[in-house]
C-alpha cells in the first residue's frame, strides 16, 4: 500500500528545513488559527493544543494526508509563558526576562490522519540556560537577527547560541521548532521508517 503524503501545517521556513532532514517528500500549507492562550492554560497544554489545532485546520483541504502540526512556547521560572514577540520592544522585554535564568521551551507536536482522524500528540521539553545579558548585547543581537517570529526571541540556528550558558534536553531540533526525534518515533509507529524509504540503488563498497 502506498504511504499517505505528508503535509507540514506551517509556513515556517525553519520547520520546513528541519523536516527535509528526514528525507521524506512532503508539502506545506499555512493553517489559519487563533494562537491566543486560554486563561489558566499551562505551557505544555498550550503548545500541544496549538499543534493539534494547526493540523486539524487543514484536514478538509488535504484529505488523504498525514498532517504534521507543531507549535512552541517558552516558560520562565515563575511560570509565565513567552510566545512570539512580534516586535522589537517585546523581544527586548523577553530577553531581559530570560537573562540569567533557566527557560523551559515546550514544543508541541501532532500527527493527524486527515481521513480517519487518528491522532498522536507529544510535547518535547528543552531547557535553555541563559547567561546574564547586558542591554547592549540584547540590542545588538536583535538588530542582527530580528527573531520576532520566534518564541523566546532568539534563533537557535543562528547567533542565538551566543546567549546561552548551557542547553539541556534530548533533541535540540525542538528549539528550532520541530522535534524530529519524536516525529520519527511517531512515523515509525504508523508504519513509515525514513531510513527504509527512498533508498538509493547503490551497492555497498
Amino acid at each position: 500500500m502506498m504511504p499517505k503524503p505528508l503535509l507540514l501545517a506551517s509556513s515556517s521556513p525553519y520547520r520546513r528545513v528541519l523536516l527535509e532532514r528526514l528525507g521524506l517528500p512532503f508539502s506545506c500549507a499555512s493553517p489559519d488559527i487563533d494562537e491566543a492562550p486560554i486563561q489558566g492554560e499551562t505551557g505544555e497544554a498550550l503548545a500541544t493544543r496549538l499543534a493539534e489545532t494547526k493540523a486539524r485546520a487543514l484536514t478538509e483541504h488535504f484529505p488523504g494526508h498525514w498532517i504534521i502540526g507543531s507549535d512552541q512556547v517558552a516558560c520562565l521560572p515563575d511560570g509565565s509563558v513567552l510566545s512570539k514577540p512580534g516586535n522589537h520592544k517585546q523581544a527586548t522585554n523577553q530577553l531581559r526576562q530570560s537573562s540569567g535564568h533557566r527557560v523551559l521551551f515546550l514544543t508541541g507536536l501532532a500527527l493527524l490522519d486527515a481521513d480517519s482522524g487518528k491522532l498522536e500528540r507529544h510535547c518535547e521539553p528543552f531547557t535553555v540556560h541563559f547567561r546574564h545579558l547586558a542591554d547592549e548585547e540584547i540590542e545588538a543581537y536583535l538588530r542582527r537577527e530580528q527573531p520576532y517570529d520566534c518564541a523566546g526571541s532568539f534563533k537557535m540556528e543562528g547567533l542565538g547560541i551566543t546567549l546561552f550558558e548551557a542547553l539541556e534536553g534530548r533533541d535540540p531540533n525542538s528549539l528550532i521548532g520541530l522535534p524530529l526525534i519524536a516525529l520519527n518515533e511517531m512515523l515509525r509507529r504508523w508504519g513509515r521508517n525514513p531510513l527504509l524509504e527512498n533508498q538509493p540503488d547503490v551497492a555497498p563498497h
